[in-house]
């Protein structure tokens, strides 16, 4: 009897090849838990629901530390803290300041000093490096099924020689020996023309057929094109929020004129009222002025026409 193994997610028993190699997860779990890419980091997880979106890790630091902003190196939605991502900090202490990465040509590829460490002697960014190997991944897989199937092929094509080459010997028997050596020149003849050509057929030209070439750069195609769709979401995403950033300043600022503007027509109000209590003022003692100097002069004539 088989050995059985237990599911990482279900813990239920299955045969060891129906488990994942890496999470050793069942065909079930595996398709209710894709392995997807956080929508900030962008590291591939395991999904536990389609509404989560985001990593542990990133769900974590959005609780402490709130919405991330776009680094400004790789242009990455996930600096927690500060303009940079951590992948950025961390590898900018350890290899120095960034270069030009030669693939997306953004300054955020970190020069590691080892060119072991190089894919294909390139010096590329984190998401650069992913997708080529992506893409290398990707050949290979393509290379072993035509191979595969060029193996195939061939069997085929011997397993029907062998078939066919007794009833054609069969048939042939009766044939002359002149015949025969008449027709042996001609098909070397005929072969010697297609070598000359450059037309023969092997295993090795058909893996390296131009076939093979095009899925190659159709793969590239198609992760530059992922690769630039994500650039170009992360650049209307911080349009957006520069936008929303210009809007809310917008709002603050006519709230804050509207409030200095109500201050002012305020303190206008109460400089006219009291310069107007003052006016009021100075003319009641206007009038009291007069009235007095006016009973002085009485007091005086009196006086004078008085024995």
């Amino acid at each position: 009897m088989a050995a059985l193994y237990a599911c990482t997610k279900c813990h239920q028993r299955f045969p060891f090849e129906a488990l994942s190699q890496g999470q050793q997860l069942c065909k079930e779990c595996r398709i209710a838990h894709p392995v997807v890419k956080c929508t900030y980091c962008r590291t591939e997880y395991q999904q536990e629901s389609k509404t989560n979106t985001i990593c542990k890790k990133c769900a974590q630091n959005v609780q402490l530390y709130g919405t991330p902003k776009p680094c400004q190196y790789c242009n990455i939605i996930a600096a927690f803290i500060g303009n940079k991502c951590q992948r950025c900090t961390n590898s900018e202490k350890k290899y120095g300041p960034p270069y030009s990465c030669e693939q997306c040509k953004q300054q955020c590829a970190f020069d590691r000093k080892d060119d072991r460490k190089k894919v294909d002697g390139k010096l590329l960014c984190w998401l650069c490096t992913l997708s080529y190997k992506r893409v290398l991944q990707k050949t290979k897989e393509q290379r072993k099924h035509l191979s595969s199937s060029s193996r195939a092929g061939h069997q085929e094509k011997e397993q029907y020689s062998r078939l066919s080459g007794g009833s054609h010997y069969n048939s042939q028997k009766t044939l002359s020996t002149s015949s025969i050596q008449n027709e042996i020149p001609k098909k070397k003849s005929k072969f010697d023309s297609i070598t000359t050509n450059g037309d023969s057929f092997s295993p090795d030209l058909a893996l390296d057929s131009p076939g093979t070439d095009h899925f190659v750069i159709i793969a590239q195609l198609k992760e530059e094109v992922a690769t630039l769709k994500k650039m170009l979401h992360q650049k209307d995403q911080m349009i957006l929020e520069k936008e929303k950033k210009i809007t809310e300043l917008k709002a603050d600022f006519q709230y804050q004129e509207s409030q200095m503007r109500a201050k002012m027509n305020q303190m206008e109000k109460t400089h006219k009222e009291v310069t107007e209590q003052l006016q009021a003022k100075n003319r009641e003692l206007l009038k009291q002025a007069a009235a007095l100097s006016k009973s002085k002069k009485s007091e005086k004539s009196g006086a004078m026409t008085s024995p």
